[in-house]
Formats: structure tokens, sequence, C-alpha cells
């Protein structure tokens, strides 16, 4: 008989990334742990889990979900780009009542890779679904951008001018850094301009700050307010 590996247990952990990778991805990043070991640190130190904005699509969409086929993911890439400096990939299965990391690639100097994983299917799918929900680890400015977001997006605002919503991003305060330099914590919203015949497609951004007596609710409605009053482009620095 085939002997089968022993059953881990799959944890995954929100982290704030350090302040020299908030240009690549201010968002926390989605880290797996096995066995409350971060095991893909040793064999690819410089790499950053998918992003927390990756987890909040339908379940199927999610960077670890486990569907019919086998799916080959990206794990972690570095504050640059998989195809600067290498990434570590994983395949994602399932047999049965197990979930399966196999067939690694590691495409950074460091070729090195974890051993087969195995976990246990429901665990597995209830720590994915644990970590999509999960909202303790925002700090207000997180909060603030995650609803603003979702409030620009259901409105549908920006397609009404011919736009399309880039993104929302916590801007949190650099540390180190003399204070005319630095820009005050806020939300920062980038959005574009469909291209039209015969012209360049335009990029806009705004700079959005918080006021800290107010709730991330009350921020978030009052800064959504003010960007949906009137055509977007008005208050937007152009890129």
């Amino acid at each position: 008989m085939k002997h089968q590996p022993a059953i881990s247990t799959l944890t995954l952990e929100h982290r704030i990334p350090a302040a020299e990778d908030w240009m690549a991805d201010p968002w926390a990043e989605v880290r797996p742990l096995v066995d409350g070991v971060d095991v893909l640190k040793e064999v690819h130190p410089e790499g950053a889990a998918p992003s927390c904005r990756d987890w909040r699509g339908p379940s199927e969409s999610w960077p670890l979900a486990v569907t019919t086929a086998p799916r080959r993911v990206l794990i972690t890439e570095p504050a640059c780009t998989a195809g600067c400096c290498g990434a570590l990939y994983v395949t994602v299965r399932r047999e049965g009542g197990r979930v399966i990391w196999d067939a690694w690639e590691n495409t950074s100097d460091i070729t090195a890779v974890p051993a087969d994983i195995h976990f246990d299917a429901a665990q597995y799918e209830a720590e994915l679904a644990r970590a999509a929900a999960d909202r303790s680890w925002e700090e207000p400015v997180d909060t603030v951008a995650r609803l603003l977001e979702q409030t620009l997006v259901d409105s549908g605002w920006f397609e009404r001018w011919g736009c399309v919503l880039t993104g929302v991003w916590p801007r949190r305060e650099e540390p180190g850094l003399p204070e005319e330099l630095a820009l005050p914590e806020g939300v920062d919203v980038e959005f574009r301009q469909d291209r039209a015949p015969g012209r360049s497609a335009c990029s806009y951004r705004y700079e959005l700050l918080l006021a800290h007596a107010q709730s991330p609710q009350e921020q978030a409605r009052r800064l959504a307010a003010g960007i949906l009053a009137d055509d977007p482009r008005k208050g937007a620095e152009r890129q």
C-alpha cells in the first residue's frame, strides 16, 4: 500500500508589507503558513504572497482556490516583477479528501523548493473562506480604502464618464521621511479615460486625506460623495 504523506494545517496570515515595498503594493499580503511555519520564506525570501485585494471576488477566483483541474499558482513574487527577479509557483490540486501542493517551480536565483504538502480539504477550504472574510488586521486607512473602492465600483460612476477605475490603495505614513517630503496618511484613487479614436488614453489620480475624527465608514462615505458629485476628472490630477 502506497504511503501517503502526513496532513498539514494551512493558516493564512495578513501581513502589511514593509515600507520599502509600499510602492509595489501597500495592501496586506495574505501569507500561507504550513503547520505554523513560513516554509516559503526559506526558498523565496524576497517574495510576497498575493495581495488581499485578490481575495475579494468569488471563491473560485481566490489565489489558492482548488478547482476540478490542477492549477499552477504564483504563490510568492518579488516587489519588482516575476519576470525580473523570479517567482515561486506551485500546482494546487485535489485528490479525494486532500488538497495537494506539488510540482513546485522556483524561477529566482535560489532554486530550492519545498517538499510536496498535503492538507485536509475541509480544513483548507474553511481557512480560505476565513481569510477572505478577515478584517481584523485592517488599520483605519485600510478600511477606508476598501469601503471606498467598493462604493466606487458599485456606483458605475466612472463608466458614465467614459472612464475605468484602476484601483484604490491605502497611503501609509512613511517612517523616517522629512515632513516636507512625506505625504500624509490617506487613500489614493486611480482611474483612466477609455481610449477614443484619434486620442491617447489619460490616467488620473486622487490623493485623498483622512480625517481621524471620523470613523472609517464616515470617511469612506465622505470621500465617495466628493468624487461622485461631478465629472471625476475635474478634481483629479492628470498623470
